[in-house]
């Protein structure tokens, strides 16, 4: 059976330069980086040379960069102690930010006196800038935070981080964006852009699962989620998983060497799945901004399918039955009975009974399996 992978924004393939850095690693480096003998201290120095130069693609300082389990365990270090630790008494954000930080917020607003407000988003899902920029002049509420994703996970939209980091700093507010995916895939500068926090998980630019970090702005104050030790300058305890760091490092390393690239060759393949479907779907749909170049990542499409409903249930089994594997988007392909939390904020009633996948690429992929996806759903739809 054909297989094919456009599940990419979930997690992508390994780079076979990282799988075999993390092997040299697991074999040479086996000391543990708090020791003080030989076999720890090299393995520090192996750990703090990855901060370095992780730290040296977004223009940070090496201390600015705390490793994690991922963007979700990033993100709530970062909201939880803004809140418990910075005194932050408002949060705005929007109703389409991965669960990773609504949920943290809606747990936070039950245990403290905190104020969550979302901003306004328009008929794409793009945030409203006046609407941000009229919440952030109110400051009655007192210290405020903003947390907003600078590539939205489902629907690709990009975030105008410059702008928004630049009205919280104008406001005195902090600014946190989960960039998981962004980071590998966007040029960013944190001295350039004056953004507080920023979250980073390595499965998402071709590195390991359970390897990420947080971007913490030098002397924000901080505190741990974990206690236990005093590793990643006492902000994280926990023995460092220095194999996954050290693959992590690696593949930001040729994420960033090979982007301009791959990036070309990523948006061609979407582009041609874009011209592909609706040349043979001339009624289908591309929810949010994901078939605008300019305004969203060209790592994604999040399409509409023109399917009735009540073949809309079988379609996401029959993709995975011919080998394909992408995401369901849409509350009817949900398998769950909220559905998807970003379409329902932004589709008519009429749409969201279609079912709408997300297709997410990368350079692993080829236009022969763009082919034989539309194959595939012209043999379904019929």
């Amino acid at each position: 059976m054909k297989k094919v992978y456009f599940d990419n924004a979930a997690t992508t393939q390994m780079r076979e330069d990282v799988i075999s850095s993390m092997t040299e690693v697991m074999t040479l480096e086996y000391g543990n980086p708090s020791s003080t003998h030989a076999y720890g201290r090299s393995a520090k120095s192996l750990l703090e040379n990855c901060r370095k130069e992780i730290a040296k693609i977004l223009n940070a300082n090496a201390g600015e960069i705390v490793f994690t389990s991922g963007g979700t365990e990033s993100d709530n270090l970062i909201l939880i102690s803004a809140v418990k630790d910075l005194q932050v008494k408002r949060i705005i954000t929007s109703k389409i930010e991965h669960h990773a930080v609504l949920h943290t917020l809606e747990w936070l607003e039950n245990e403290y006196d905190l104020i969550v407000e979302y901003v306004q988003l328009d008929a794409c899902g793009m945030v409203v800038m006046d609407d941000l920029r009229e919440k952030l002049e109110n400051q009655s509420y007192g210290k405020t935070l903003v947390s907003l994703m600078h590539v939205n996970n489902e629907i690709g939209n990009i975030l105008d981080i410059q702008q928004v980091a630049e009205l919280c700093k104008a406001n005195n507010a902090l600014f946190h964006s989960d960039t998981v995916q962004s980071v590998g895939h966007f040029e960013l500068d944190f001295q350039k852009t004056p953004i507080d926090f920023a979250t980073a998980a390595a499965h998402k630019f071709h590195g390991p699962k359970g390897a990420g970090f947080a971007f913490i702005r030098k002397n924000s104050g901080l505190k741990p989620l974990i206690h236990g030790g005093a590793q990643e300058r006492g902000l994280r305890a926990g023995t460092e998983c220095l194999y996954a760091i050290a693959g992590m490092t690696e593949a930001l390393k040729l994420a960033y060497h090979k982007l301009e690239k791959e990036r070309k060759y990523i948006l061609e393949i979407k582009n041609y799945f874009k011209e592909s479907l609706k040349a043979n779907f001339p009624d289908v749909k591309f929810n949010g901004n994901c078939d605008n170049d300019e305004n969203s990542t060209y790592t994604l499409l999040n399409v509409c399918l023109p399917i009735p409903e009540e073949k809309a249930m079988l379609l996401l089994f029959q993709l995975d039955l011919k080998g394909i594997a992408c995401s369901k988007g849409s509350a009817c392909q949900s398998g769950s009975v909220g559905g998807s939390h970003v379409l329902s904020e932004i589709l008519s009633e009429e749409d969201l009974k279609k079912p709408s996948i997300r297709f997410s690429f990368s350079h692993f992929n080829k236009k022969e399996e763009v082919d034989y996806v539309i194959e595939v759903l012209k043999e379904f739809i019929g």
